[in-house]
């Protein structure tokens, strides 16, 4: 997934005795109604953004991760994280989510057939 916005926040690194690290980040969304997003950067993850900057805008590759947690007092609890694992300025030229025109062109077969329901002949199952 993809989350774009504005740093709002970087935080510095924590790194607790059981020698995990990890680095927290706060962007504004653009949209209606703006939202502040806590992303974590985990491990050598947290040194990608070491080149950003509060204000900038950016494009950030996540991923969202549950967990369920029992209390002593047996109540399970559910909670959610946000993980960044790639993060790039929003008016980056290269987007690679998306293939440049170049690319499209090179995939795109160059026959003239109109019909794109006729059926080719191979010999493939399916």
């Amino acid at each position: 997934m993809e989350l774009q916005g504005t740093i709002k926040k970087i935080s510095d690194i924590q790194t607790f005795a059981s020698g995990f690290q990890k680095r927290e980040m706060v962007i504004l969304t653009e949209e209606q109604y703006p939202q502040p997003i806590n992303i974590e950067f985990l491990q050598e993850k947290g040194d990608l953004l070491n080149t950003f900057k509060e204000g900038e805008k950016v494009k950030v590759q996540i991923n969202i991760r549950g967990r369920e947690w029992t209390s002593p007092q047996g109540e399970v609890k559910y909670f959610n994280s946000i993980t960044g694992w790639r993060i790039e300025k929003a008016d980056a030229s290269n987007d690679f989510n998306e293939p440049t025109e170049a690319k499209q062109s090179e995939a795109k077969p160059s026959s003239t057939a109109t019909d794109v329901f006729a059926e080719e002949d191979d010999d493939l199952p399916f």
